[in-house]
């Protein structure tokens, strides 16, 4: 019969083995995770006498052109995301003071940054060094290497490492788990490229009067629903004579190769000069075309497939959809038909909308226009009086 005092020994016993699997256990379950906040500095008990670096590049080491141009516009406080995250920790008991520089040789300008840090801390750096023309001429996945050199105050370089990246395709739209990163999509709306501009110069000749005049704030409502519609419409007319139909084309490559994470998105100017878009490049190509007008285009993810709307009068609830997918081979009414019924099979926890404009407001911006060796992106844009836009 064990004796009164053995429970109490038993219990400290467990409370001591539980005390420290969560010692051991809760760092590591924490590193692995990405909450997309900055870190905040950690605090450690000092007693070692050299900082410490650890360096990461891209997603699971894939660079994707959408994020490094986000970010590039970003300040080193603003960030909070980074191409390279570069960690420094200082056991040691002095202050610490390092200049870090990252760089990817032959495909991007060198950032700097100074660190300034107390004893016992850890801090997370996040670089987003602005990237040459190169990278948005990319078409294909390409090998890189990032350098990241530390120095100290006395020009003295401390550590030295070089990372291996692979340089996704401009065209490469990484949506994330849950499609995290769908407001991203944004980037591929480029409203001012002169294709785009070409494709308005053309549907104004569907409009009474030849205008497309966007929203015009001496419009009642129900006025400017009936524009908004009629241009819809001149739209979607201009690119059934330019002859854009569906064409899929999605695959892509590299380490986050599942279509449900990672796809190839066309820009406008390549569906127009191919004339072949699947749904998400068509929708985007049609935000392109409303956003240039001064509407508010959204762009509205549903399992498989993707769609466009347009507010239909500033400030209005109401958005005009349209299935861009049938623009080759039905007429403007069944589009938006055929959208009013696809979409009416999704609650709306199962759709993911995107506004244009929220995401301009984040700070998300078109892709920088590179052109392609031998691409004829001239077209005859004309300039906005042309569009009879006063």
């Amino acid at each position: 019969m064990p004796s009164s005092s053995s429970p109490s020994v038993k219990t400290w016993v467990f409370l001591a083995c539980f005390v420290l699997i969560l010692a051991v256990f809760t760092p590591l379950a924490t590193a692995g995770m990405n909450s997309g906040r900055r870190e905040p500095i950690v605090q450690i008990k000092p007693g070692a006498t050299e900082p410490t670096y650890s360096v990461e590049a891209g997603l699971g080491g894939d660079v994707f052109p959408v994020f490094a141009n986000f970010a590039s516009f970003q300040t080193p406080a603003e960030r909070q995301l980074g191409i390279v995250t570069v960690t420094i920790t200082n056991p040691t008991t002095s202050l610490l003071r390092k200049r870090v520089t990252v760089q990817v040789p032959g495909w991007s300008d060198q950032e700097i940054q100074i660190v300034e840090m107390g004893t016992g801390q850890v801090r997370k750096l996040f670089f987003a060094p602005t990237f040459q023309s190169r990278l948005y001429l990319n078409r294909e996945i390409a090998a890189a290497t990032v350098l990241v050199t530390i120095s100290d105050v006395g020009s003295r370089e401390v550590y030295s490492t070089t990372v291996p990246v692979r340089l996704r395709s401009a065209g490469d739209m990484y949506w994330g788990k849950n499609f995290i990163y769908a407001k991203f999509i944004a980037s591929w709306v480029t409203p001012h490229d002169a294709q785009v501009e070409s494709i308005l110069m053309r549907a104004k000749e569907y409009m009474p009067g030849r205008r497309m005049p966007g929203y015009e704030t001496w419009r009642v409502p129900g006025a400017q629903e009936k524009s908004t519609y009629a241009q819809a419409r001149a739209i979607y007319r201009a690119l059934q004579q330019k002859g854009v139909s569906y064409v899929k084309s999605s695959s892509t490559l590299g380490s986050h190769v599942n279509a449900a994470v990672s796809e190839r998105v066309r820009l406008p100017r390549e569906s127009l000069r191919h004339v072949s878009a699947n749904c998400i490049d068509g929708a985007v190509l049609y935000a392109s075309l409303f956003e240039n007008l001064g509407m508010d285009p959204v762009i509205v993810l549903v399992p498989g497939h993707a769609y466009v709307g347009v507010r239909l009068a500033q400030g209005s609830e109401k958005y005009l959809y349209i299935e861009t997918a049938v623009t080759g081979r039905a007429t403007f009414e069944r589009s938006v038909r055929s959208a009013a019924a696809g979409l009416a099979k999704f609650s709306a926890a199962q759709r993911i909308t995107i506004p244009i404009e929220q995401a301009r407001q984040a700070g998300i911006y078109p892709m920088p226009e590179q052109l392609l060796a031998g691409e004829n992106n001239s077209a005859d844009s004309g300039n906005r009086d042309a569009l009879g836009r006063k």
